[in-house]
């Protein structure tokens, strides 16, 4: 599984010049000397470089690559991202990380070989009931429910939430900004295939009546304030982090955003923007049914496909 995302070049600044030998003519040619190293400073710093992604099963040596892409979702809320991290390690059966290919030895990006760009993985949140993580994830939804949408919502949320007979797994999805979604499509058909095969082998995570996503939106910060649980949260309004969740939006049974600009900074969040429009940093919930996801890996090929 590769991709070809581009990134903008780091190193290979220009060499120094010596200095000329006083008088005006030298300080001239240390002036074009400088626009020159300016132009070519610009030039390298533009070139782009192509880098393939693969796919590896999650192990012990993930642990802070996805650590940290679960800060990076969860920002400053109360979930314990240690403890979710481990479980993922612990049921590895299940989900992959996303890491860069093998690079030639001496390769300037050799050191990134081994970093975490991207996973894709699943809590089942009814498996999991008592664990510190699993309850604080499903307090965290409830708590932003009862805020931002009406009681019949909450009321339906909670009880979803509560029913051992259907269980509800937490998709989890996150990749850092440069990853291309192209990447997304064989890591959502290779976990639905891991989840099948879980259940036939009776393995942890299994069967899913409904999956749970949380995903990073972006709204119009100089947009009308919506109203409590009203239906003006339409998708038109969102811009996704991940593009290829707007799939999933579209075939959710119950959807809800809130605002995370007092929990974003820049080394988490970020301050975003489009041209001259600031984005408010938004969490929109997703629940969907588990029978839409194959109309959803079906959208994902037609849109997603190389």
């Amino acid at each position: 599984m590769a991709s070809r995302p581009k990134r903008r070049k780091e190193d290979g600044l220009p060499e120094a010049r010596e200095e000329g030998a006083g008088g005006e003519d030298s300080e001239l040619e240390e002036e074009e000397e400088d626009d020159d190293d300016d132009e070519t400073e610009e030039e390298e710093l533009n070139e782009e470089v192509n880098v393939e992604f693969e796919a590896h099963s999650i192990s012990d040596n993930d642990y802070n690559g996805i650590k940290k892409l679960l800060q990076q979702l969860f920002l400053k809320a109360t979930v314990n991202t240690a403890e979710l991290t481990d479980i993922l390690i612990q049921q590895n059966h299940i989900g992959s990380v996303i890491k860069q290919a093998e690079v030639s030895e001496g390769s300037d990006d050799e050191d990134d070989i081994d970093e975490v760009f991207g996973f894709i993985s699943l809590l089942n949140l009814t498996e999991r009931k008592g664990t510190q993580c699993a309850e604080q994830i499903k307090e965290l939804i409830l708590n932003q429910c009862e805020k931002n949408c009406e009681q019949s919502m909450v009321e339906q949320l909670d009880k979803l939430l509560s029913d051992t007979t259907k269980p509800v797994g937490f998709l989890l999805s996150e990749r850092f900004i440069n990853v291309p979604p192209q990447i997304a499509l064989p890591m959502h058909q290779q976990l639905q295939k891991e989840l099948t095969e879980a259940q036939r082998t009776n393995k942890p995570c299994g069967k899913c009546y409904f999956y749970l996503l949380v995903s990073k939106t972006f709204s119009d910060a100089k947009s009308n304030a919506r109203k409590k649980g009203s239906s003006a949260q339409q998708k038109e309004e969102l811009m996704f982090s991940n593009a290829e969740e707007e799939f999933f939006y579209e075939k959710s049974l119950l959807k809800f955003s809130y605002s995370v600009q007092e929990e974003s900074d820049m080394c988490l969040g970020g301050r975003w923007s489009f041209g001259d429009t600031p984005m408010k940093p938004l969490r929109t919930v997703m629940v969907i049914p588990a029978d839409k996801m194959n109309s959803i890996m079906d959208k994902l090929k037609e849109y997603l496909s190389v």
